[in-house]
C-alpha cells in the first residue's frame, strides 16, 4: 500500500539530493568553462629591442605590449631579461615590473665588458611556467626549483658596437 512510517521522509531526501546533484551537474560545466585552464594557450606577448645597435653606455629598451589573449599574471608579476653578449657571457639578467597583461618597458645600460658582435636579448616572465609544450595553459608559478620546460627561448638579436 504505502511507505512505512520513516519510509517518506526518505524518499523526500532523496528526492533534494537527486534535485540539488541535478542542479549542481547543469552548472558546474559552464562555471568551470570560465576557468583559465578552459583558456586556449596563452604565451607571453612579443617584445622589442631598441636600439638594435648599442655600443657599452648606451641605453636599450626592451618593451612588450599587452597580449591580446588573458595571461592574467598578476599584480606582482616579473619580467625577466637576460642579455648575451656575443663571447656567450650574461652581461646582463634582471627583473622588472610587469603588468596583468604582461606589458612591459625595461631600460638598462649596456655593461662596459660587453663584447662587440652579435648579443642576444631575453625577456620571459620570471618564475612562471610559460612554456606550453602539452597544449594546455601553463600560466602557474614554479614549485622551488623548478626549471622551465624544453621549449626553445625566443631572443632579440642585439648588435654591440665599440
Amino acid at each position: 500500500m504505502g511507505l512505512p512510517a520513516g519510509g517518506i521522509a526518505q524518499a523526500c531526501q532523496r528526492a533534494v539530493l537527486v534535485a540539488a546533484i541535478g542542479v549542481f551537474l547543469a552548472v558546474a560545466p559552464s562555471a568551470c568553462r570560465a576557468s583559465w585552464q578552459d583558456q586556449p594557450p596563452c604565451f607571453p606577448p612579443d617584445y622589442a629591442v631598441s636600439p638594435s645597435s648599442a655600443k657599452p653606455g648606451d641605453t636599450v629598451t626592451v618593451q612588450a605590449e599587452d597580449a591580446r589573449c588573458n595571461p592574467r599574471y598578476g599584480q606582482d608579476a616579473l619580467i625577466q631579461v637576460t642579455v648575451t653578449d656575443a663571447a656567450g657571457l650574461n652581461v646582463i639578467k634582471e627583473t622588472a615590473p610587469m603588468n596583468d597583461a604582461g606589458g612591459f618597458t625595461f631600460r638598462f645600460v649596456l655593461p662596459q665588458q660587453a663584447t662587440s658582435g652579435e648579443a642576444s636579448v631575453e625577456a620571459v616572465p620570471y618564475d612562471l611556467d610559460w612554456c606550453d609544450d602539452t597544449g594546455r595553459n601553463n600560466r602557474v608559478a614554479h614549485p622551488s626549483g623548478m626549471q622551465r620546460a624544453s621549449c626553445a627561448a625566443r631572443t632579440e638579436p642585439l648588435t654591440v658596437t665599440r
